[in-house]
């Protein structure tokens, strides 16, 4: 059954003012688990600390492509010592999309992560499905020419659905290969652009993606609003209110 998480992304500027308040208030909303991105200085003890008194797990972090790249050592040494054994390559910047090295890099990261006992996954914005590599969607591209053993899929279902294509087809491609999906919403603007919304208040189609998840053995389905147009906090706790009611009518969601 699928365990309902949190990106933290989302309450950012929470975060830097009240890092522990922040993450106590996630707990009381309900969420099972939490995905960083930045510990905003601190230690890996003092993190491990508040995740014992929350009841949270760290299930995944973000963390950069060159940090990864040229720290791995420190960067999987921090989070197994939170409890975490999922670092996530979250973004490439238009100068890092030489498709060919980020793939001969993938394999490098992957190799020294996967001998920490650690798992290296990928996740997807909309250029992966735009670009190519050879005559693959980058998207695609990555993940024939980097084995399973060395990185996962990490799919972000909304921006999958922003490039066009079906995030339940490609949820059904990778199963076996998706511990962690992104649950995220949007509304298409005139200009073409996403705006993310709470779960729900959307056009995406969130129950078939879960539906779909919870048969191809995902552990984790990850709220994640990248811009609120009200209250972050009043935004995810509004997004998990969906999911508990998607619950409710027989969703294979554990909350």
């Amino acid at each position: 059954m699928l365990k309902i998480g949190l990106q933290l992304y989302t309450l950012r500027a929470e975060l830097e003012q009240d890092f522990e308040g922040t993450l106590r208030k996630v707990a009381d909303m309900g969420y099972h688990g939490v995905e960083f991105y930045d510990y905003f200085g601190r230690s890996a003890e003092e993190v491990k600390q508040l995740l014992e008194e929350t009841g949270m797990v760290a299930l995944g972090a973000h963390r950069p492509y060159d940090a990864l790249l040229n720290d791995t050592e420190q960067e999987v040494s921090y989070n197994l010592a939170i409890g975490n054994t999922n670092l996530i390559i979250p973004y490439l910047s238009e100068e890092q999309r030489n498709w060919e090295q980020v793939a001969a890099n993938l394999i490098t990261i992957g190799e020294k992560v996967k001998a920490r006992g650690a798992v290296l996954s990928y996740h997807n914005h909309d250029f992966e499905f735009t670009e190519h590599y050879g005559e693959l969607t980058a998207f695609d591209g990555i993940f024939e020419n980097v084995s399973a053993d060395l990185l996962q899929v990490e799919m972000d279902t909304c921006w999958v659905y922003h490039a066009g294509f079906d995030p339940i087809e490609y949820i059904n491609k990778y199963a076996g290969r998706l511990p962690i999906i992104h649950l995220k919403d949007m509304k298409k603007l005139e200009d073409g652009s996403a705006e993310t919304v709470v779960l729900g208040e959307g056009e995406v189609n969130l129950s078939g993606i879960l539906e779909a998840a919870a048969a191809a053995g995902v552990e984790w389905a990850v709220v994640e609003q990248d811009y609120c147009n009200r209250s972050p906090l009043e935004s995810v706790a509004d997004s998990l209110k969906w999911v508990k009611q998607y619950a409710q009518q027989g969703g294979k969601v554990h909350v």
